[in-house]
């Protein structure tokens, strides 16, 4: 059977190369049956493999960005490590032709709703969170969406969170021509931000980092799936947070969670600040439609510590 979609010559090669020695087949495949373009990829466009029964997730992107899915394929490795969660496997990585590509196992999921599985979904993620690095950041950079991110070890949380998520956003939002207040209170901000911090010292837990509703999922089995992260060590609020700001996770995920493990006082207000780091992300990849959102947040921010 010719494949659904046409692909170039040195991609449709590759893959094919692939998936025959994708170690998870029981046996070699004999070849691509069909290739299906997916929607969703708002950064990368996406297609689905299949040769005989089974079937592979693929992301193209231009030959320059590998880095990105060099990155996305060590934080799906690092997910993996959680034995309560499902995460897809990475099969491979490189570049075919003008293409850079990220070769998957295809997850039969479905979204997150009000059952039982989505409370043992929100056990799952207190169990990742469980796992605790020496210090804040992690290994390598990595990105948030499309933008890069910079996790350069600290031992210290605020001191991490201003200058390895805060600034880099500002800085990256006045590159881009945004000016005034937004700027002049964000940097005031940053450096007013151990205020916030007096009576929380969060551990190192392992993050997923981009934990929006779309990065979600439960497989066949009742397990939560992760995908798509932005992996360091931080405070386990960060995901909390993100997983808040665009809704889509049921209460019963979130109340399952606190009872697994109970969220410290004061976290409404570090939410805030948590979700402002997505916001400001958010300014800079589609513009100026989130500014008055960000200003208004650093202004509550300001006033819970006294500046």
């Amino acid at each position: 059977m010719k494949p659904s979609l046409a692909i170039d010559a040195a991609l449709g090669a590759a893959l094919r190369e692939l998936i025959a020695s994708d170690s998870g087949s029981e046996r070699p495949p004999a070849g691509i049956d069909a290739i299906t373009p997916i929607g969703g990829g708002s950064i990368s466009r996406t297609l689905l493999v299949a040769s005989g029964k089974r079937r592979w997730f693929v992301k193209l992107n231009d030959a320059g960005l590998l880095g990105m899915f060099a990155a996305e394929a060590d934080g799906l490795q690092a997910l993996a490590a959680c034995p309560a969660l499902r995460v897809p496997r990475v099969v491979a990585h490189g570049i075919a032709g003008k293409q850079a590509y990220l070769v998957l196992e295809h997850l039969r999921l479905h979204g997150l709703r009000e059952t039982a599985e989505v409370a043992a979904a929100g056990r799952s993620l207190a169990e990742l969170h469980r796992i605790s690095g020496r210090q804040f950041g992690w290994q390598r950079d990595n990105f948030i969406g499309s933008t890069p991110q910079v996790n350069t070890g600290h031992a210290d949380w605020p001191a991490f969170f201003a200058e390895r998520r805060l600034r880099p956003q500002l800085d990256l939002a006045r590159t881009q021509g945004h000016h005034g207040r937004l700027i002049a209170d964000g940097e005031r901000l940053a450096e007013t931000l151990g205020v916030l911090f007096v009576d929380h010292q969060p551990p190192a837990s392992l993050l997923h980092g981009d934990l929006w509703s779309g990065n979600a999922a439960i497989d066949e089995s009742g397990t939560l799936a992760l995908f798509d992260p932005a992996v360091h060590f931080g405070d386990r609020e960060c995901d909390l947070a993100m997983s808040e700001l665009f809704g889509g996770f049921p209460e019963r995920f979130h109340a399952a969670y606190r009872e697994a493990w109970p969220v410290p006082g004061g976290y409404r207000q570090r939410r805030t600040l948590y979700q402002l780091y997505h916001i400001l992300n958010h300014l800079n990849l589609f513009g100026g439609g989130y500014r008055q959102q960000a200003e208004a947040m650093i202004a509550a921010l300001l006033a819970e510590t006294g500046h």
